[in-house]
């Protein structure tokens, strides 16, 4: 991994040096949005000098979304972030086997959403207001068969673990806890099969009159 700088509002990010092609690429910045180019060539020919890595300067259009890393974190199934982004949600969607696609707001999450249908949804909104959590209604409010197709977790400070109330209250289907995040492999694990052996009979039913 090669450690660069968003030129625009510092943030640090880390590329996957391998799943560049050997020429200037552009991509969002996740934070600002600022178009940010990268040379793979140039960074190679930095490491082998041992300078550090530049920050990344202003560029082009953005490329097609995959081909960073940060932005997408590599290849493979993708569980969609939306809100604000952290490392240690990245880490949990790694941990359940899934990359990570980052939309910082509902609207975009959607149209991603439509698009891709993801199999998890994780929403970390920037402040946890009273349900029904309109800051996200973009993402949460899509049509019941839209929204069987994945698998909705809410994290926050200010809610329980695996509370059952509040995750109905909030229109997902599991809360969690970043403080509990050390465990969100099995949490999510019991949580989704759970989920599984309660909408088996509907499932069965969709698919028979498909």
């Amino acid at each position: 991994m090669i450690k660069i700088v968003c030129s625009n509002c510092q943030k640090p990010l880390s590329l996957d040096e391998t799943k560049l092609p050997m020429k200037e690429v552009t991509f969002p910045c996740p934070v600002c949005k600022t178009k940010l180019a990268v040379d793979r060539r140039t960074l190679e020919s930095d490491a082998a000098a041992g300078a550090a890595a530049p920050a990344v300067t202003p560029g082009a259009p953005p490329i097609v979304a995959g081909e960073a890393g940060e932005e997408d974190d590599g290849y493979g199934a993708k569980a969609l972030l939306v809100g604000t982004d952290h490392p240690s949600l990245r880490q949990a969607a790694k941990l359940i086997g899934y990359g990570t696609h980052y939309t910082p707001t509902p609207q975009q999450a959607r149209d991603y959403f439509m698009q891709e249908f993801p199999p998890v949804v994780m929403l970390n909104p920037p402040q946890l207001t009273p349900p029904p959590l309109e800051s996200m209604q973009p993402i949460i409010s899509l049509m019941p068969g839209d929204r069987r197709k994945s698998f909705f977790i809410l994290f926050s400070d200010n809610l329980r673990t695996l509370d059952g109330n509040a995750a109905f209250l909030y229109g997902v289907n599991l809360i969690v806890s970043p403080k509990d995040l050390g465990s969100f492999g099995q949490i999510f694990r019991d949580a989704h099969l759970y989920h599984e052996r309660l909408y088996a009979p509907m499932n069965s039913v969709f698919k028979a009159m498909a």
